[in-house]
């Protein structure tokens, strides 16, 4: 409840249609979620052997946690509300909103064609939705999508993987929002303008870009590696599918950085603020440094 004023903070009537609809998503994946656990209830206490009702009802409850987390197929509402909101709140939206219902999931999950298919669908639909989209705050929706993939894959393993993964996603979507808030940047083309006004900032985005999509030898790799070095003994296919998929992702990430690096646009598209405040690029230097070489920091440390 307290998100939805941050949502309305801006009157407008994107900024009004997304905190009418997130406010509808949550109380209805609210009320799905505590009408199942009633049921459960109600149904143990008069009769003991219902295992099938239960494993049924918890089906329920998971799917109205993946609803609250916007995860595939219940992603209808997320990419639309990203739409309509600025920056900050997307961060907000992207990850601190998304621990609740993570954790509650990760106590109710369990392994089962269902969660096969919830994970496979929410792969497919991150990858294939961000092909055609030039709307930034779009593609990193689908982005999330995509990584709530991983994130139950995850949950597979051990607690201490998504918690590890859902950190350095949580990491890179802060640095990323926060070199596009900072220079008011929406569209792609923008960054087209972006090649003119100072080189370095625009190499460290899409260098942030390609981390995000889990390029190696980035920092965004690291915890799909820790993934698949589980999945590889137990789940080949599941491991195959998501690797092809993966490569989705990387061929219009690549496509987004070749074009903006090799190409050069002066005419401008777009108007927006151009920031030469050293403090904040000194902190998107650090944030970046981290962000890419995350993965050797973390191997250097590992072998001391």
């Amino acid at each position: 409840m307290s998100f939805i004023p941050l949502l309305k903070k801006k009157n407008n009537s994107y900024s009004t249609e997304s905190s009418i609809k997130y406010f509808l998503i949550q109380a209805l994946a609210s009320t799905i979620f505590l009408f199942s656990i009633l049921i459960i209830i109600i149904l143990n206490n008069l009769i003991r052997d219902i295992l099938d009702i239960n494993i049924f009802m918890l089906i329920i409850i998971n799917s109205s946690l993946l609803l609250k987390m916007g995860a595939a197929p219940f992603h209808f509402w997320f990419p639309e509300i990203i739409e309509g909101i600025d920056w900050i709140n997307s961060l907000i939206l992207l990850t601190w909103q998304k621990i609740a219902p993570i954790i509650l999931l990760s106590y109710t999950i369990k392994y089962s064609n269902y969660i096969i298919f919830i994970i496979i669908i929410s792969t497919l639909v991150g990858r294939l939705g961000g092909l055609n989209q030039i709307r930034l705050r779009k593609i990193i929706a689908y982005s999330s999508i995509n990584h709530l993939g991983w994130i139950l894959r995850s949950f597979l393993y051990s607690n201490i993987i998504w918690i590890i993964y859902f950190s350095i996603y949580s990491f890179i979507s802060i640095t990323l929002i926060y070199i596009l808030n900072s220079f008011k940047i929406f569209y792609l083309k923008q960054i087209y303008t972006f090649i003119n006004k100072n080189l370095l900032i625009k190499f460290r985005l899409l260098i942030n870009l390609l981390s995000l999509g889990g390029l190696p030898p980035f920092f965004g790799f690291l915890p799909k590696w820790l993934i698949i070095q589980y999945l590889r003994k137990n789940y080949i296919f599941l491991l195959f599918f998501i690797i092809i998929i993966t490569l989705i992702t990387l061929f219009f990430y690549l496509r987004i950085v070749y074009t903006r690096l090799i190409l050069s646009h002066n005419e401008l598209n777009f108007n927006f603020l151009i920031n030469k405040n050293i403090k904040i690029n000194s902190l998107i230097f650090i944030l970046s440094f981290i962000s890419i070489n995350g993965l050797i920091l973390c191997t250097i440390l590992y072998n001391l």
